[in-house]
């Protein structure tokens, strides 16, 4: 199959935030407590509590921001009872995820310590459900004031004199579900009502997220644009790709060429829905001040069997690989409003980027994809013009392969690139245009060095497992040549990935 790949190489059309990169950590199953946190006392290597395996794969992958603390736990979550002495923190039950104790011994001061162990942006969600005004303008005072002040008392108590830097803030979660069950119209005025009280102290700015919609709700949107743009400077948008329904989702590794079809069809809804609600944003806010941040998104399967329901572990495929990448090239295309995103979730739930067992670990196809896409980070976009071939399947079609192009600032050329179809090669052939050449004329294709990596699996449900990690990680894409005139053509082979670095 044919695909054709043009990149206008002198025509950028902005910069692709880093935070599009972003990644989500709740306290949900064993995401935090083993996942990330096992103690300072834990026989597995820690600094300070953070598992050291799990602290180096992240810092690989350069998350620019995590989120924290969920999720649905974010509206039940009361913030004074994860500070101070951990063997005096309350213990409460974790009533959405598997009804467990949650033990407060992950809170503000380890969250925050983890930030700055991985280098990233905080990014806080408040309790709007459960939680009062003043029980968020407190957290936000603890976490930031430098001054004299009863919340910078007790933190310089609990162990830290200077405040955090925290830019970013959402002011509930889920609010038309599991945050409170609310109407736009209600949330709209708690939202403006909440966010008066999340205030910026000395030089540290806070970033304002508002709840936004899930999947289709164009309503939600529409609502809380008109009624509270003015307030905002980011709204979310959650959207999962479910294979079949929300009580029997699939499995996520035995399935069938026609599930894997089905994933991915429903992967690529992700661009019609943030199309759509840019477009409401654009009616309220033309000058595209207010960032669409896609705060929730992934895979969602039926949990690995024998595993507590409440803990959404699942495995990862190539699948998840082939809809990560998709999603993000989404998510570049529309860099003009999607600023930041947060994968759900970074370890041991749903399509998490790190697997662990006990003292033992693995990273999944997916934590490849994040970590082959990083040189995108900050990068400028480049004009695409891409036509693809069809990938057909049972009478419905769609593209057989995805792309985007970004030049770094080192002058490197980026192209990364998908095969959708699980069993067709795809013969791409890119062309770089506006390059100029040796004698300062315009040169229609390339003779610049260029070099690739592919990702895939020996079969479509390949994955790693604590037995076996390695059995999917990228490899030197060799099948790439450049043809006399400059055009480039790359074979990928089916159900794969990859980047290619010109220059």
């Amino acid at each position: 199959m044919s695909n054709r790949v043009v990149i206008h190489t002198d025509r950028t059309t902005g910069s692709i935030n880093r935070n599009i990169y972003g990644h989500f950590a709740e306290h949900l199953g064993r995401c935090i407590y083993e996942g990330i946190w096992v103690g300072e006392d834990s026989s597995i290597p820690n600094t300070k509590g953070i598992r050291n395996d799990v602290l180096e794969a992240l810092r690989e992958l350069q998350i620019p921001v995590l989120r924290w603390p969920g999720g649905c736990f974010a509206d039940e979550y009361h913030w004074k009872d994860g500070i101070g002495p951990r063997e005096t923190r309350k213990r409460m039950i974790n009533t959405h995820w598997g009804g467990v104790v949650e033990n407060n011994h992950f809170g503000t001061h380890e969250f925050l310590m983890l930030c700055e162990l991985l280098g990233c942006e905080p990014y806080i969600n408040g309790n709007v459900g459960s939680g009062t005004v003043q029980e968020m303008q407190e957290w936000v005072e603890y976490m930031t004031f430098d001054g004299e002040s009863p919340m910078a008392s007790e933190r310089a108590a609990n162990g830290r004199e200077e405040p955090w830097k925290v830019s970013y803030f959402g002011v509930g979660n889920e609010n038309w579900g599991c945050g409170g069950n609310m109407r736009p119209e209600y949330y709209a005025d708690l939202y403006r009502r909440y966010q008066t009280y999340v205030r910026n102290y000395g030089d540290n700015k806070i970033f304002r997220i508002a709840c936004g919609a899930n999947d289709f709700n164009y309503d939600w949107t529409e609502v809380l644009m008109r009624e509270a743009a003015r307030y905002m400077d980011g709204l979310t948008l959650h959207y999962y790709t479910v294979p079949h329904t929300w009580a029997e989702k699939g499995s996520a590794t035995d399935f069938e060429t026609s599930e894997w079809f089905l994933t991915l069809r429903k992967a690529l809804v992700m661009d019609e829905l943030v199309a759509k609600h840019k477009t409401i944003m654009d009616k309220y806010d033309p000058d595209k001040r207010i960032s669409l941040i896609v705060d929730e998104w992934g895979t969602w399967y039926d949990v690995e069997p024998g595993t507590n329901p409440g803990f959404l572990y699942q495995q990862n495929t190539m699948r998840d690989a082939l809809v990560a990448a998709a999603t993000l090239h989404i998510f570049q295309k529309h860099h003009d409003r999607v600023r930041m995103a947060n994968i759900a979730q970074t370890v041991n739930v749903l399509q998490a980027v790190v697997l662990t067992e006990g003292a033992r670990m693995t990273v999944t196809p997916t934590y490849h994809v994040f970590e082959m896409f990083k040189v995108h980070q900050d990068a400028e976009a480049l004009d695409v013009d891409h036509r693809p071939a069809s990938y057909t399947q049972g009478g419905e079609s769609i593209p057989q392969t995805s792309v985007s192009a970004t030049r770094d600032q080192a002058g490197r050329i980026h192209v990364s690139l998908c095969n959708l179809s699980h069993d067709e090669e795809a013969v791409v052939t890119i062309e770089l245009r506006g390059l100029a050449d040796s004698n300062g004329g315009a040169n229609g294709g390339t003779q610049l060095p260029v070099s690739g990596r592919l990702l895939q699996g020996d079969a479509i449900h390949a994955h790693n497992t604590i037995e076996q990690p390695q059995q999917v990680q990228p490899v030197e894409l060799k099948d790439i040549t450049i043809s006399a005139d400059g055009r480039i053509q790359v074979t990928l082979p089916p159900a794969s990935v990859a980047v290619l670095q010109a220059g």
